[in-house]
């Protein structure tokens, strides 16, 4: 960002503090709004990068034709309604058509979306969407299950609810058999960590 915007921003976390009634020349807020503005670049540095440029660098040909299976990623992302956290865990499976895609790809995926303002339904989408798009599976299929700090930290004040959601692609709608080994895999005990 350049200098004028980066005034900007800072501003109006000042403007944000006087809000609430804090003050931001207090010696504990002073450099604040700097930490705000260098946080908020970090949070929605989502925007800045494809998806579909970061699977395509690392595609490779491979005969493998069975479900290829990430659980668990941890991701956090931002409620595009109150600008609260969601944070909670994706379950991302593929079956390969000709093409495997390197592993450490398909979380830097999910960080793409999370890291911009959004609703879960629309990430779960857009994850399932770049890897179908990009890889050219058989099919993909996503699961997230996540807080929303939204509910917790106001409004209805649910403490610990989780909000569950899906997108499936190719096989995994297709074909009944594709779909249950999935959620099988996904919600069995994780085990040993190695």
């Amino acid at each position: 960002m350049d200098n004028k915007k980066n005034i900007e921003f800072e501003n109006a976390v000042k403007i944000m503090m006087l809000y609430v009634d804090e003050d931001p020349e207090r010696e504990g807020l002073k450099a604040t709004p700097s930490r705000v503005r260098k946080a908020y670049e970090f949070i929605y540095g989502g925007y800045k990068e494809d998806p579909k440029a970061i699977l395509e660098k690392a595609l490779f040909t491979s005969s493998n034709d069975e479900m290829v299976l990430l659980k668990d990623i941890e991701f956090y992302s931002t409620c595009e309604h109150h600008l609260l956290p969601i944070i909670g865990r994706v379950h991302v499976a593929y079956i390969p058509d000709g093409k495997v895609v390197g592993l450490s790809k398909i979380p830097r995926v999910v960080n793409v979306f999370a890291r911009r303002m959004q609703i879960q339904e629309q990430l779960t989408e857009q994850i399932a969407d770049a890897i179908m798009d990009a890889i050219a599976p058989k099919g993909v299929a996503v699961v997230i299950a996540a807080r929303h700090m939204c509910m917790e930290m106001r409004g209805v004040e649910k403490i610990n609810s989780t909000t569950t959601s899906s997108a499936l692609r190719g096989l995994f709608k297709k074909d009944e058999k594709t779909r249950s080994e999935f959620f099988s895999l996904i919600n069995s005990p994780t085990g040993t960590r190695y």
